[in-house]
C-alpha cells in the first residue's frame, strides 16, 4: 500500500511539474512588426527587409535578385502625398548589425510602367547584403525626393532568421 501511495504522490508531482508557467512566469512577448512608412512632409517613404528566399523566383530573375536566405534585400519608394504618385529620389541606406558593422547595401532604382510616356506605375529602390541568423539589423535611409532641397532620414530595425 506505500508502494502506491508513493507512486502515485511521484505522478501527481511530476504532472504538476509539467504544467506550464506558473503565475510568476515570464512569457516573451510577440515584437510588433513595426513601422512600413514615414511621413517626411509633402512624401511618405514606403520601406520593407525580407529575406531574398522570400522573392518568386521569376521576380528574381527579373531583378538580377539572388534568392537565398542568407540576403536581406532593402525596399524603399517615395510616394507624393497630395496624388499618391511614385516619384525619383535620391535613397542612400546606412546598415549596420547590434555589434556596430557596417554592412553594404548600394540601392538602385527600379522604374515600372510606361518610359516613353514618363508615366511610371512605380519606382522603388532596391539593395540587398548578407545576412546572419538572428542578426538584427538597423537601416538609416536618407531620402532626397526629386525636387526638394535637403533630405530626410528613416531609421528602423528588423531581425532576420534564416535557420
Amino acid at each position: 500500500m506505500t508502494r502506491k501511495t508513493l507512486l502515485t504522490s511521484l505522478l501527481a508531482l511530476l504532472l504538476t511539474a509539467c504544467g506550464g508557467p506558473g503565475d510568476n512566469a515570464t512569457v516573451p512577448q510577440a515584437q510588433t512588426a513595426g513601422a512600413t512608412s514615414a511621413d517626411i512632409g509633402d512624401h511618405i517613404v514606403h520601406f520593407s527587409a525580407q529575406t531574398t528566399d522570400q522573392l518568386p523566383p521569376a521576380v528574381a530573375r527579373e531583378y538580377n535578385i539572388v534568392r537565398s536566405k542568407n540576403r536581406a534585400m532593402l525596399n524603399v519608394s517615395v510616394i507624393r502625398e497630395s496624388d499618391n504618385t511614385p516619384v525619383s529620389a535620391t535613397v542612400t541606406v546606412k546598415t549596420v548589425n547590434l555589434t556596430g558593422q557596417l554592412k553594404n547595401v548600394t540601392m538602385r532604382e527600379i522604374r515600372e510602367g510606361n518610359a516613353d510616356t514618363d508615366a511610371f506605375v512605380a519606382i522603388y529602390y532596391i539593395g540587398d547584403t548578407t545576412v546572419a541568423n538572428r542578426e538584427s539589423l538597423v537601416f538609416t535611409i536618407s531620402v532626397s525626393p526629386e525636387g526638394v532641397d535637403g533630405s530626410s532620414e528613416v531609421k528602423f530595425q528588423r531581425e532576420f532568421f534564416t535557420d
